[in-house]
């Protein structure tokens, strides 16, 4: 199974500011959680190894040791902030540290955290309001903003239409300081534009902004991302076919078409784009299933199939 991150979108939505090392770091940690079958709570430590990093990110080894060791001193000081609506309609405002508890162990170069408890709900085990995403998709990134957009974008994956966002709240929520490009042309030639290449050159998906104006100031952004076409080795058929071609279609058996369709049911972004009011979930499967016989509506689904399983060469 890939490497599957996943965090409430409370958490998507927090304003922090973590360095690319930290951000790497959580990442892994979450993933180490899902592979281990423990789970995360506030009381066993996560074990993440240099060696897990190393691979993962593709960094010299020494380099790896002490940007570990100073992530750990830096994580333990880092706060976050977020917001939740309580029963009786009324935002309630927090803020809380990322770990509780966070060590590096120099003879097993490894790093040992505890998620501090108001950290611990918010990222869990496939919970279908939160967003998911591949650990590859970020493995390449280099930059902590471009991180950062790529997991406020996907957010929105089931529109890809990002409304705008209030300049100083994205700011924020990049993990932007407040003295850090304050002049547009600073952030956006040093934050925005470098983060929106980094993601449409490594990442699934390509994405374009529109900036906002109140007479002669931009006071937001906006930001408009499509799927790319599924990256596989695989291949439809021995011959020389290229599956990254936008014409890629599979015929599935009425078995597969039936055993996907009832799958996509469960995917949060499918059931809020194409569930009808009133409409059975048999009647639902039944739908997408026919669907899946139109080549086109098949390419559009085709990065979700592949999401939750369908290989060409099944």
């Amino acid at each position: 199974m890939k490497d599957l991150i996943v965090k409430d979108n409370a958490l998507v939505n927090a304003s922090y500011n973590l360095d690319l090392v930290e951000q790497r770091l959580i990442l892994l940690a979450i993933v180490e959680a899902r592979e281990s079958g423990k789970g995360i709570n506030a009381n066993d430590p996560l074990v993440v190894h240099a060696e897990s990093y190393i691979n993962q990110y593709k960094v010299h080894r020494n380099t790896a040791y002490q940007a570990l060791k100073d992530a750990c001193n830096d994580l333990f000081v880092r706060q976050f902030s977020y917001q939740t609506v309580n029963e009786r309609g009324n935002v309630e405002n927090y803020k809380s540290r990322w770990v509780s508890e966070i060590g590096y162990v120099e003879d097993e170069a490894v790093v040992k955290l505890i998620f501090s408890p108001a950290i611990v709900p918010l990222i869990t085990r496939l919970e279908e309001r939160f967003t998911k995403y591949e650990l590859q998709q970020v493995s390449k990134l280099s930059s902590a903003y471009a991180i950062r957009l790529y997991e406020l974008l996907i957010s929105w994956r089931s529109t890809g239409i990002v409304p705008m966002r209030d300049l100083n709240e994205f700011r924020q929520q990049l993990g932007v300081a407040e003295d850090e490009y304050n002049r547009m042309y600073d952030f956006k030639n040093r934050v925005l534009e470098p983060s929106i290449k980094q993601i449409n050159d490594h990442t699934d998906i390509k994405v374009k902004y529109e900036q906002h104006k109140k007479g002669r100031s931009i006071i937001g952004f906006s930001f408009k991302f499509k799927q790319k076409t599924q990256e596989s080795s695989s291949v439809v058929d021995k011959g020389s076919r290229d599956p990254n071609t936008v014409d890629i279609f599979v015929e599935m058996t009425d078995a597969q078409r039936y055993l996907f369709a009832s799958k996509l049911t469960k995917l949060h972004e499918v059931g809020n784009e194409y569930a009808v009011a009133g409409e059975s979930n048999e009647d639902f499967i039944k739908r997408l299933a026919d669907m899946l016989l139109d080549p086109k509506k098949f390419r559009m689904f085709y990065p979700l199939l592949v999401q939750i399983g369908f290989s060409p060469k099944k």
